[in-house]
């Protein structure tokens, strides 16, 4: 099969391979070695260990290539998105996930199923995004504006009747006034 003998390698990996290599052909220690790459010299040990049993495919991360553990089968896949693009055509994937469990019996989270709508190619309304609120240039001159809200509350327990504790702002100079009413 074409494209087995090629190793496809992150950089983070690639730069250890003429550093282990250096430590095999005894041009510099271990030490040396751990300190260039950043990781304890247990770890240069049995890196190179692997390197001398397997080659360079050692530095490579196991799981490469692999499915995750936690994807879910193609079959369930197919199963959940074929009622998405016929009856429930035009869900988005919250609503088409609860139609999905509610209907159907299957239960897909409904990011899961975003990500496999975006894989398919099927269009859904999205959520609008909300305006940002700008905010407002506060007033040139004193008393231009004042802002106020009243509480009515037992303040002053039974000795005094209800009363309203009125707050005021002013809006140039964020001044703070408060008074009671009757």
């Amino acid at each position: 099969m074409a494209g087995k003998d090629i190793i496809i390698m992150r950089s983070k990996e690639f730069s250890r391979v003429s550093v282990i290599g250096s430590v095999i052909n005894n041009k510099i220690t271990q030490l040396e070695a751990a300190n260039i790459i950043g990781i304890s010299r247990r770890q240069i040990i049995r890196i190179t260990a692997n390197i001398k049993e397997h080659g360079g495919i050692a530095l490579m991360h196991k799981t490469r290539g692999k499915p995750s553990n936690r994807c879910k089968p193609v079959d369930m896949k197919n199963k959940a998105l074929s009622p998405c693009k016929t009856i429930y055509k035009g869900f988005n994937p919250t609503f088409a996930s609860e139609k999905l469990f509610e209907k159907d019996k299957i239960l897909v989270n409904p990011e899961t199923l975003r990500l496999w709508f975006k894989e398919a190619g099927i269009d859904y309304k999205k959520r609008k995004s909300k305006k940002h609120r700008s905010w407002r240039v506060k007033k040139a001159h004193c008393g231009e504006m004042i802002q106020m809200d009243g509480s009515h509350h037992p303040w002053f327990e039974q000795r005094v009747p209800e009363c309203v504790l009125m707050g005021y702002i002013d809006d140039a100079t964020s001044r703070i006034y408060g008074r009671f009413y009757e």
